[in-house]
């Protein structure tokens, strides 16, 4: 009885202590600060921003008590990019992340890490492996005590929630037990919400609410989620003292202007974002709706939090409007007018080689260089639709001039090149792109190319296409592939998935073709070699396939997939020696890869070599106790042994299972990634 009251009143002083210490977090000058992104979201879908919808009962409830941005504008309508720019404060032509696998640079000016030299405790939870640091966003783990990702691929009949994206309730889940454990210092914490971004698929009871909006079902749910991290906030006693700001990295289009989804046009739909901060104490809805970027965040929260905002930093600081106790129609009148917004988009050119577009949003104008420049009066035509660039000339000149001087200004140092490393590599092919060198281009390579404007159909076309593939329709995604490289023949990811759809349909013949353009246009990939060289086993011609799968060795010689391919090569065409090293080197890299050990295996038995094949055979028992094949095997080693007792056991094993009806290894591809 003792020792319960002692440690019920162990717990009870330390719930003391924590709540003692966030009652000091209350008054320090150092606030805790939570930042909420959601990918993907519309502006006009928040209740907040005047939708009648009734999506975000939730984050109305927050907007209620926060600063409301009403003219808040990303800089780049993806994800990675986006993201940098809000946790640096500087734009994509600066810190040069335009690419999922664009490293975050080591010298830009991070927030995170900011924070946490300034004595915060600093965690991540994002939901999408476009943010996973170890994969496609190098660097961004920078100054994180915890960065919670952890994706990969997903495997055939695979969840795409438990491989490349995370729902919403998980993400919050695991924040709120980070919020859990007791400190004396102020936190930051990041956390991302994926669930809007495509494919729309939210789950009940959103899914059947929603089912001829699956768009809004995911909003919805994701306002769900928010709602859950506010709840527990409060419960811990951490909402009212901490500053809490939650914004889009960019929106989503529905077929407006012609584009379907997001990435390649800046119009309003992907651009204008929501974005409400509430400081701590704030109890009321204050509107702002001066002009801002998603670039103001990292300066703003900085120094409202009373930290030095770094020279490097871009972004201007918005603490003066929230500091301020009215509402507020402008910056000021002089700030206002400075501060036009510039957002970027080289995603059509990385794809197809179409040209590169920047806007700049300046007065009551919005203007879009492009090779066929526009310009519109946002004052009567919000939605866009009338250009005036041809009867306003000297408005679009102005416009022209002012956004090639802003950019010439704020553009940063040429990038060195860097490669993608092999899982970066992995991540992107897992995911049907190719690695890109967005990095380096110069200004010179950006320009040039086909107005996306009247190529936007081939763009709507190849998501199509890879929709069909996520979804193993590949027999209708094989037309769509073909009339999208009719219109646009260097398009490497139409021909990546083109490839695959043949070879899913066992058409391996056809493959070959669509994967030796790629290789033609992607001679450095080693994944483009890797396909072409399936493509070529699979029809027989392994002696043709041997170049190809060692170009993809000498270019990821880390990968212990792309040395098991080789070796099986090498093995198929009675290359034994180059098999026998191929086969080393895969299992230096993965010891545990199960078709390398029973394979390796294999080779040394079928060389009359048992005693070398004993500890590959049991190794790939250990790790697949079910196999026939691994069983059957190792009594064949013991019956050349003449270890006839082991022998027995094993064979009546892998008898046993094949009567159980248990599956043969089947092709080795997937199990030895």
């Amino acid at each position: 009885m003792q020792v319960v009251r002692h440690m019920l009143w162990t717990v009870l002083l330390a719930e003391c202590i924590w709540a003692s210490g966030q009652e000091k977090a209350a008054v320090a000058p150092h606030p805790n600060i939570v930042l909420i992104t959601l990918d993907t979201t519309r502006a006009d879908r928040m209740g907040f921003l005047g939708s009648d919808r009734g999506l975000t009962p939730n984050l109305d409830a927050l907007a209620r008590q926060s600063h409301v941005f009403s003219r808040a504008y990303s800089q780049v309508p993806l994800t990675t990019p986006s993201h940098a720019t809000i946790l640096t404060g500087t734009y994509p032509q600066f810190h040069q992340v335009n690419y999922m696998g664009d490293p975050l640079g080591a010298a830009l000016p991070f927030l995170p890490d900011i924070l946490h030299k300034n004595g915060y405790r600093t965690a991540a939870f994002v939901a999408g492996l476009v943010l996973d640091p170890r994969k496609l966003a190098h660097g961004f783990e920078r100054g994180f005590d915890i960065y919670d990702s952890g994706f990969h691929r997903r495997g055939p009949g695979g969840d795409r929630y438990q491989s490349l994206e995370r729902r919403g309730e998980e993400v919050v889940r695991r924040a709120l037990a980070w919020l859990s454990k007791p400190s004396a210092k102020p936190f930051f914490l990041w956390v991302h919400l994926y669930d809007p971004h495509d494919p729309y698929d939210p789950p009940e009871p959103y899914k059947t609410r929603y089912q001829t909006q699956p768009y809004d079902g995911e909003i919805a749910y994701t306002d769900f989620a928010v709602g859950k991290l506010l709840t527990g906030l409060r419960a811990r006693g951490l909402f009212n003292a901490a500053l809490i700001a939650v914004m889009a990295d960019h929106g989503e289009a529905f077929g407006e202007h012609g584009e379907n989804h997001h990435g390649i046009f800046l119009y309003d739909e992907t651009i204008h974002v929501p974005l409400l901060i509430r400081i701590p104490g704030q109890k009321s809805a204050r509107r702002v709706a001066a002009r801002v970027g998603l670039v103001d965040f990292a300066p703003t929260l900085l120094q409202v939090a009373k930290l030095p905002v770094p020279t490097a930093m871009q972004g201007q600081s918005l603490a003066g409007v929230l500091k301020s106790g009215q509402e507020q129609s402008a910056l000021s009148e002089d700030q206002d007018s400075q501060h036009s917004i510039y957002s970027e988009s080289g995603y059509g050119r990385l794809s197809f080689g179409w040209s590169k577009l920047q806007a700049w949003r300046t007065g009551k104008y919005l203007y879009i260089e492009a090779p066929e420049r526009e310009l519109y009066d946002q004052s009567v035509d919000p939605l866009a639709a009338r250009n005036l660039a041809s009867e306003s000339k000297a408005l679009a000149d102005t416009a022209a001039a002012q956004v090639g001087n802003f950019y010439r200004k704020t553009k940063g140092g040429v990038a060195e090149k860097t490669s993608l490393d092999e899982e970066q590599a992995e991540s992107l092919h897992a995911l049907g792109y190719m690695g890109s060198d967005s990095g380096i281009l110069s200004d010179a390579e950006n320009a040039g190319g086909p107005d996306p404007k009247q190529n936007i159909a081939v763009a709507n076309l190849l998501y199509d296409a890879l929709v069909d593939m996520e979804s193993e329709r590949y027999q209708e995604a094989v037309p769509i592939l073909e009339r999208v490289l009719k219109e646009e023949p260097n398009t490497p990811i139409a021909f990546l998935q083109l490839g695959r759809a043949y070879m899913s349909l066992k058409e391996y013949q056809a493959a070959v073709i669509p994967f030796r353009k790629l290789v033609e246009r992607k001679p450095d990939d080693a994944f483009a070699h890797y396909e072409l060289g399936c493509a070529l086993v699979k029809t027989g011609n392994w002696d043709e396939a041997a170049p190809h799968f060692e170009t993809a060795v000498s270019q990821m010689s880390g990968s212990a997939m792309m040395h098991f391919y080789l070796a099986l090569v090498y093995q198929r065409t009675s290359r034994t020696a180059e098999a026998t090293k191929e086969f080393q080197s895969t299992l230096r890299l993965n010891a545990n890869n199960f078709p390398a050990n029973l394979l390796f295996g294999r080779m040394y038995l079928m060389q009359q070599k048992p005693t070398d094949a004993l500890p590959y055979l049991r190794k790939a028992i250990k790790l697949r106790p079910d196999s026939i094949d691994a069983h059957g095997f190792l009594g064949n080693a013991y019956m050349e042994l003449g270890e006839q007792e082991s022998a027995q056991r094993e064979l009546a094993e892998a008898e046993r299972l094949r009567a159980q009806g248990a599956s043969r290894l089947g092709t080795p591809s997937d199990e030895s990634r």
